[in-house]
Formats: C-alpha cells, structure tokens, sequence
C-alpha cells in the first residue's frame, strides 16, 4: 500500500480509502491510485484485513447432507447469495447426527466463520435454547422454532395441501403419500402430513392408513421405490402419489412404470421441491417450488446484515411463497 501511495502521489490513507469504496474521493484521485494498483499488481491482504475487522469473511452452512438434490441446490444457491456479499460459505454436511449438528453451534470449527446458517434435523423443539446463541445465526428448515432466532422456511402444509388438491381436482380419490412422519415425529414431515390430511378432510374423504407411507432411512430415490412398493403390496392400488419430496417421487415414478402402471393416466405423481431432477423425468416431474431460491437470498441476506451490525431489531420469520409447478406426471388441463 505504501508503494501504490508513492507510486500514485498520495497518502497511503487516501489508497486505504480508494481500496475499501470510502465516499467524497476526487474522481481523479481515486483513477490515479485505480491506475497505480494496477500498474503495480497490487492486491489487498484480505487476511490482515481481516484480523483489523474481527471479522474472517466466511460464514457457514449446516444442513444435513448433500446426497439430497435440495440440500446440494441450496447449497449452490446459497454460495451465488453470499458472494454477492463479500463473504464465502463453509459448508458442513451434519450426516443427520444430533453430536455433530451441536459442534456446528459450538465447536472449533464455529469460531472461523462469522455467521451461520443453521437447517437442524436431529435436534428438536426443546433444544431451542441451544440456537439462542450470541453470534449470527438464521433458522432454516422446521425442526425448531424459537421467537428468539431469525428463521427463514417454507409453506410445508401449504404446498402439500395444494399438490393434494390437484390430484383431487383431476378426479384421484385414492392419493398415497409417501415420506409420511413415524408417530411422536416433527417438522417438514409432519407438516406436510398435515397439509395431505387437511385437503383430503376438506374433499370429505377419510385418510386410508394403507395409502400412508413413511420411510426409515432417508428421503431419497432408492426409498420412494421401497415406499410406492409397500402401498402396492397392501392390497390397494393407488390413483395419485403425493411424495413430500422429488427424490421419492423419482424412485415411485420408476418403481410404478416397472410395474406397467402409466403416469400419469393410472397414476398420477406429484413432488415437492422443485429440483433439477423434476425437468429431466419421463414424464417430466409435477412438483411443489417451496421457494428455495427466496429462502436462499433472503436468509443470506438477513445474515449478512447481522453480521455487520444492521440487522433488524427483532427476530424475524420469513416464510419463502410456494407454487406448484405443473408437468407431465399429472394430467394436462
């Protein structure tokens, strides 16, 4: 900095200024030490700057795996949000592990980053304490709700609802729903189980149990064909598929065409999350958009401006908007 000062005729306080976008420079100053940087090739030391600031620059993301097409898109979604801030994401896959989901909060690796974006699977409600903690922290997801936390999530009941709906108004009365949560469970499953069971109420029909499938490892692909496999096995053949998200929806697709049932003239099948994966089926993938692209720059956003000290002055709830999204799985209007 000194060099480009002297190179450019200035103070070094004056390159200070230039190099970190201070107001009130003289357009020609600011060009001559522009120039003189340039000439020099000089670059700014972001480490010493940022031990002047307290700050690292890094903020981290917590989710619990990457193998899922959701989590691997928010992640790319939420790497575009932060540097459109200055800042660069750590992320770190949780393996849906409450020990490692609690040395996010507080372990080594928490003191690198400056904030964090948190999406909890394995802790639960009553650990809400556990996310009221003194440094930057946005919710995402629905395990928990504190008051006391930003929060950014989606329509759970909502987009479920409204995918249910659908069917329903294509005439399907026989609606599985596939990921559904185990007894004593919360969150995004329960959720959506609420959204399925209240558009069904509305319609005047009854929640056939057979219809109704959970799984227990995981929502990806491998366990929406397992899922749509035990329905069929029940003794009941179903005429829509509510999947609570596209990587069960994929695996029932193909587990349903392998079997000589046609999506969606005997089976119509409806996602939810909207992933890349939803454009690329055959037939192409009906599905809810929970907003993850909101959800993504807002949280990133409210973040960011914690972090450098203007953030609201309460907590705030953001509940990105939800739409369904209609392709091929589903009848044609």
């Amino acid at each position: 900095m000194i060099d480009v000062a002297r190179h450019a005729g200035v103070s070094v306080k004056t390159v200070s200024n230039v190099v970190n976008d201070f107001p009130h420079i003289r357009a020609s100053t600011r060009e001559r030490v522009e120039q003189a940087i340039e000439e020099l090739g000089y670059e700014v030391n972001e480490l010493a700057r940022n031990l002047r600031s307290g700050r690292t620059g890094l903020v981290g993301l917590v989710v619990p795996e990457l193998a899922q097409p959701y989590f691997a898109e928010l992640a790319d979604e939420v790497v575009a949000a932060a540097r459109e801030h200055g800042l660069h994401v750590l992320i770190e896959p949780t393996g849906f592990s409450r020990e490692s989901e609690l040395a996010a909060l507080g372990g080594p690796r928490r003191r690198v980053v400056d904030g964090l974006l948190f999406s909890p699977v394995a802790l639960e409600q009553a650990d809400s304490a556990l996310v009221e903690v003194d440094f930057p922290l946005v919710l995402l997801g629905e395990q928990i709700f504190s008051p006391a936390v930003d929060h950014v999530t989606m329509r759970n009941r909502e987009g479920a609802r409204a995918a249910t709906e659908l069917l329903l108004g294509h005439g399907r009365r026989r609606i599985a729903v596939l990921g559904a949560p185990h007894e004593g469970a919360h969150g995004t499953s329960t959720l959506r189980y609420e959204g399925y069971c209240q558009a069904l109420e509305a319609a005047g029909l009854e929640v056939d149990q057979r219809l109704v499938a959970w799984t227990d490892d995981g929502w990806h692909r491998s366990n929406g064909a397992l899922a749509i496999t035990g329905v069929l096995e029940s003794g009941v053949v179903p005429d829509g598929v509510v999947a609570f998200n596209d990587a069960l929806a994929v695996g029932a697709m193909h587990e349903l065409q392998v079997r000589g049932l046609r999506v969606p003239d005997d089976v119509a099948v409806v996602g939810f999350d909207d992933t890349e994966d939803a454009r690329y089926t055959l037939p192409t993938l009906t599905t809810v958009d929970g907003g993850r692209a909101e959800i993504a720059r807002v949280a990133v956003d409210l973040l960011a401006r914690r972090i450098a000290g203007r953030g609201p002055e309460e907590p705030v709830l953001h509940h990105a908007a939800m739409r369904v999204v209609e392709r091929g799985s589903t009848p044609q209007r």
